[in-house]
């Protein structure tokens, strides 16, 4: 599905080290999941963080860990990852929230001072094309707080910075199967983009925490290139109907996202996220780069199996 650049150890025996176990937040989440659920088939020890008791009973009953939690509780993270020989970190996205960045900075507060307090020695990130940038990338801008408070704790930090979520056509499914459009906040539907799979990522995210990493970078994953048009186009095959692409300009952003039921300061983050992807500013620039393979055909496929 990928392309690694570099060599990963064998698996590492529980038995043959001690305490070796691997710390798995977004536990629910379409990339969290895999991870943990690779790391478990795989033997390793996993003790998944997830915030519903429910969750949590089903890690169990796989022969996971689970502590049930909220990652601004930093005093329970801390507990949670004591002992850990690599977490996985990650920023919910929680359109419930009064104040997005509020919220982000109590996750970043937390999650940095229970990495420090807990000595973990590895931390993967998942961070994102843009998380370099200091302003204009709306949720982006919690990525890079958290990329950079992480930076102080004296883990070693492994930031995964990919670009757009091949899944991200799930947002406007609604409208694709009721009304037979197929939204794009964009001027153009004819731009190209990387765009990679969840799938992908969680891979390369399970395989980053197996590595033997001796230092903190930033690592890109690129997947092929599509323009919305052609998302729509495949979309439409697999659906057996018709789809109108409607771009939608910016001045129409506001207006098109509170109809959709988005809070108006929800919208006002993810306008500027539209904002700063049609000025191209949320390209690779990381230390490192791995190509995901895994294109948009198999991805709908997927999407719509798991949708019936």
């Amino acid at each position: 599905m990928f392309r690694l650049q570099r060599a990963l150890p064998e698996k590492i025996s529980h038995t043959e080290t001690g305490a070796i176990i691997y710390v798995i937040s977004g536990a629910t989440g379409r990339i969290g999941s895999v991870v943990a659920g690779r790391l478990l088939d795989s033997g390793h020890p996993v003790r998944v963080i997830v915030r519903r008791p429910d969750a949590a009973a089903d890690w169990t009953s796989r022969g996971a860990e689970a502590v049930v939690l909220d990652l601004r509780n930093s005093q329970k993270l801390t507990e949670a990852l004591n002992g850990a020989t690599a977490f996985f970190a990650m920023m919910p996205f929680d359109l419930s929230v009064p104040d997005l960045d509020q919220y982000a900075a109590e996750v970043v507060q937390s999650v940095s001072s229970a990495v420090k307090g807990s000595g973990v020695r590895h931390t993967v990130m998942l961070s994102s094309g843009g998380a370099d940038l200091v302003e204009g990338t709306g949720p982006i801008l919690g990525l890079h707080h958290m990329e950079q408070a992480l930076a102080q704790t004296g883990t070693i930090l492994t930031a995964l910075r990919p670009g757009h979520f091949q899944e991200k056509f799930g947002d406007v499914l609604g409208a694709v199967l009721h009304e037979g459009i197929f939204p794009v906040f964009a001027s153009s539907a004819d731009t190209p983009l990387p765009m990679v799979a969840t799938c992908d990522i969680a891979e390369i995210a399970f395989q980053e925490l197996l590595a033997d990493t001796r230092s903190s970078e930033t690592v890109d994953i690129v997947g092929p290139e599509y323009t919305e048009r052609q998302v729509a186009g495949s979309l439409s095959d697999a659906l057996g109907k018709l789809l109108e692409v409607v771009p939608i300009p910016e001045p129409d952003w506001m207006n098109a996202l509170t109809e959709a039921g988005f809070a108006p300061h929800i919208a006002e983050s993810l306008m500027d996220l539209y904002r700063a992807d049609e000025q191209k500013r949320l390209g690779p620039r990381g230390n490192r780069s791995i190509r995901a393979t895994t294109d948009i055909d198999t991805t709908i496929q997927q999407v719509l199996a798991q949708e019936a």
